[in-house]
């Protein structure tokens, strides 16, 4: 399939999704909005992709939602539909990087600001380079963080930091987002895609069908009290239990050799 807005190469069972609007910090017009949604359709469905790296072209990772995109502006003095914009543009992007079962890992190569940091808070893993800075700055034009942001931040930094962060607008650097539980690693610039990589294919080479299960496992575990969540874990169990990686990674355990995992 091919993109306007959109990078999409797969090497070694890893697809990148690079954002491609560099000239703008790749802020998300109706377009790309749409093709972000499609290609992580398209990952899903593709055996030969077993983990996702998504990170911005150029200088940033993406400064959010491109103002002059029609879906939001206010031509004529009209106000216009927020709420309608999110639920056809954003809810279906963060909804399925949550749900996908494959690991994501969102590569900050910069600015993360407004939807774009909500995006890059959905992903399963971030890594930031030094120099990133994440921004949700809604507040300061009188609206709340959205794309799933006001339900992930709390979960990844605690419900008191989450809410100074939002209601202040202020930025966190990539250090302070590694102490607030934001992100998982910080490379140096020049180091941000080797570092990204070397965890993008230690996961690509594991059990990816338990690491699908782990995701609707713990996605599960927000909604449920324990004792539910105990039956569910059974479940799922079972399900990783009859995988062909568990019997290879048994096998691999009791042979004394590294198990070779085909996502299967």
């Amino acid at each position: 399939m091919a993109y306007e807005f959109l990078l999409y190469e797969v090497q070694e069972q890893i697809l990148t999704i690079t954002l491609n609007r560099p000239d703008c910090l790749n802020a998300f017009n109706d377009e790309m909005s749409f093709e972000l949604q499609k290609a992580l359709k398209e990952a899903e469905k593709d055996p030969g992709v077993r983990c996702i790296v998504l990170t911005g072209a150029g200088r940033g990772f993406s400064a959010g939602q491109d103002l002059r995109s029609r879906s939001v502006s206010a031509d004529n003095a009209e106000k216009p539909h927020l709420g309608e914009s999110i639920r056809k543009r954003y809810s279906p992007i963060v909804s399925k990087l949550r749900s996908i079962e494959k690991p994501v890992i969102a590569m900050v190569n910069g600015v993360a600001a407004g939807a774009g940091a909500s995006i890059a808070f959905a992903c399963d893993l971030r890594v930031a380079a030094q120099s990133a800075k994440f921004i949700q700055a809604f507040i300061k034009v009188g609206l709340i963080p959205d794309s799933g942001a006001c339900w992930l931040l709390p979960r990844l930094m605690g419900l008191g930091s989450a809410f100074e962060f939002a209601v202040t607008g202020e930025p966190l650097n990539a250090d302070a987002a590694l102490r607030a539980g934001l992100v998982n690693r910080v490379a140096a610039d020049e180091q941000l895609r080797e570092v990204t990589f070397e965890l993008a294919k230690r996961l690509a080479k594991g059990p990816t069908q338990a690491i699908g299960l782990l995701k609707r496992a713990m996605n599960k575990a927000l909604s449920v009290d324990f004792d539910a969540f105990l039956d569910y874990e059974a479940h799922i169990q079972e399900i990783a239990g009859q995988t062909e990686d568990y019997r290879e990674g048994v096998a691999a355990f009791l042979e004394k050799r590294p198990a070779q995992f085909q996502g299967k």
